[in-house]
């Protein structure tokens, strides 16, 4: 740890940082004693800085989003490399940029003698930190919390590692307890305003917000707590405000200068379609296609050259294809070899050098680069996202005695009608290839919704709610990642979505490094004892057969019931 520094943007100061070299990130002593704190910072600018960080940084996009999660959950396929000690990024930004400020923010609030009136900008720091929260123990497993972020007040530098259980406990009780403060009546309370950089200090959002993070919680409780996950289920339906399930409410960071990727979309291999999602995508005519991937070297007079200089395209290409400009291949190379060597191989037609494969639409995913001027929306929450946990857990019978205001069928429409806009309203701002006919975006919804491989047809209802739920996690990889891990699908053996074939061990979790010696070791290793994980082991082999708390009973990849 270095310094407290004061971060200035748009003219705002934002907030006291904490600035965590990777050498100490887990020495809580230092974060919550260094002499230089500034001691009465505004409440509203650390929130602003707090909210900040919570989107995914460059790093975090590059070494983990497009090299790993995603291509663990085969939404891409790209060249395999190592898990780097560049991953993992999330750990560190939250105990120094995202949690110290809402905890100083909570207790500046409790030493004000008007305090009554600052309670629902205290809930709103709850609902935040366990966002940020609930996406560090998704893949790291027991964290501090409970006790994190006490040394400077409390004189408690050795946080305990708070169990995956015990997290997702103590969340739902403060998830509760803002969802009160924030629909209670309460005259002449302060706000944070255009600080909120989220929803403008809109408390009724940030309710919603809330009861999404329970449905969050929710589906990671169901392989160890069926019941548990009913009770949270029937809390959220019965909640006069209810979770995020329409599109204004989304929690979406839009900041006309973020462009967390860049130049940097390519870094170290170009990420393509895999064979699994192109089929999909074609065979159900899905407007996310051109959204999510470019289109091949394969255009009509490209296949007259071809055919004038008598060159045979390659065995898994359809020359009747309508959308044979889009073409996906083995999510593991090494299953298919022969299709593979055209990920990084064009075919000759005469001088022309034909690319064959669907790279990801690099403007999507980086509407900066080279010097283009869109803009990168993240939804961080989405509509589509609760709509779909909403189907799913109908479909599975959690919704007896409970009122869900809808059909398992109902909510799995707004669900893919959500998805479907909202993708396609990310691809707008990227300035980027679209899905749609802005004219006519209701009646094409409606067509795809009425496809035969899309409606619901009384036999494998819970998998189309699955993949739809799944394509809706190409921009979101963390969810995409703990998807696929805690329900198996797509599952190999499916002849609706069949999982590409992967030989190669898939981790479960990322490992949290020892802290400096003589700082909080007894912890950590009491910690990742409790988990049966091997401290400090970080192979493949290991992570990828050590599994966090709500994973323990998941299938594994390919295999979900």
């Amino acid at each position: 740890m270095k310094k407290i520094t004061l971060k200035w943007t748009t003219g705002l100061m934002l907030a006291v940082i904490l600035l965590l070299s990777n050498s100490c990130k887990n020495n809580f002593s230092e974060i919550n004693t260094d002499p230089s704190v500034v001691t009465d910072p505004d409440p509203k600018f650390l929130f602003t800085y707090s909210l900040n960080s919570l989107q995914s940084s460059g790093s975090e996009w590059i070494w983990e989003n497009l090299e790993q999660l995603l291509r663990f959950s085969e939404h891409l396929t790209t060249d395999p490399y190592e898990l780097s000690t560049n991953i993992n990024s999330r750990y560190s930004n939250y105990y120094s940029n995202v949690l110290p400020n809402l905890i100083e923010i909570r207790r500046q609030i409790d030493m004000k003698a008007d305090k009554e009136r600052y309670q629902k900008m205290r809930a709103a720091t709850y609902i935040a930190g366990i966002f940020y929260g609930l996406r560090v123990t998704d893949l790291n497993g027991s964290i501090p919390y409970t006790q994190a972020g006490l040394g400077r007040n409390d004189d408690n530098y050795k946080p305990e590692y708070d169990s995956q259980q015990k997290l997702y406990d103590s969340w739902l009780t403060e998830l509760n307890t803002a969802i009160g403060d924030l629909s209670a009546a309460s005259a002449d309370q302060v706000s944070y305003g255009n600080a909120d950089i989220f929803y403008r200090s809109d408390w009724t959002k940030w309710v919603k917000l809330a009861n999404s993070m329970k449905l969050r919680i929710a589906v990671r409780y169901e392989g160890q707590d069926k019941s548990k996950t009913q009770a949270i289920f029937k809390e959220v339906m019965e909640n006069a405000t209810g979770p995020i399930v329409s599109d204004a409410d989304q929690f979406a960071y839009i900041d006309p200068n973020n462009n967390p990727i860049g130049n940097d979309i390519d870094y170290r291999s170009v990420r393509f379609a895999t064979k699994s999602i192109a089929t999909f995508l074609k065979k159900t005519n899905d407007p996310r296609l051109p959204i999510y991937f470019s289109p091949n070297d394969l255009t009509p007079a490209n296949l007259d050259s071809l055919k004038k200089y008598n060159v045979a395209l390659p065995a898994f290409i359809d020359k009747a294809d309508p959308l044979i400009r889009y073409q996906g291949g083995p999510a593991d190379w090494t299953t298919d070899p022969e299709t593979a060597k055209y990920y990084k191989n064009t075919l000759a037609a005469g001088s022309a050098k034909l690319v064959l494969m669907s790279s990801i639409n690099k403007v999507f995913f980086a509407p900066r680069r080279n010097g283009a001027t869109g803009t990168f929306h993240d939804y961080l929450v989405t509509s589509a996202e609760t709509c779909f946990y909403i189907a799913e857990l109908i479909e599975k019978g959690y919704g007896t005695g409970v009122n869900t205001k809808g059909s398992s069928e109902e909510w799995y429409k707004k669900g893919v009608t959500s998805s479907l806009r909202t993708m396609n309203a990310i691809a707008v701002a990227a300035q980027s290839a679209t899905g749609f006919d802005q004219n006519t975006i209701d009646a094409q919804i409606t067509a795809y919704l009425d496809q035969v491989n899309v409606k619901f047809n009384g036999t494998n209802n819970l998998e189309r709610i699955y993949i739809q739920e799944y394509l809706n996690f190409m921009r979101l990889p963390t969810e995409a990642f703990t998807f696929i891990r805690r329900t198996g699908y797509p599952k190999n053996s499916s002849a609706y979505y069949p999982r590409d074939k992967f030989n190669e061990p898939i981790p479960r979790r990322y490992w949290v490094d020892e802290p400096p010696l003589g700082t909080n070791n007894e912890n950590w290793l009491k910690g990742q004892t409790e988990q049966a994980f091997t401290p400090g082991d970080r192979s493949v082999q290991v992570l990828s057969t050590q599994r966090l708390w709500f994973d323990k009973n998941s299938p594994a990849p390919g295999e979900g019931k």
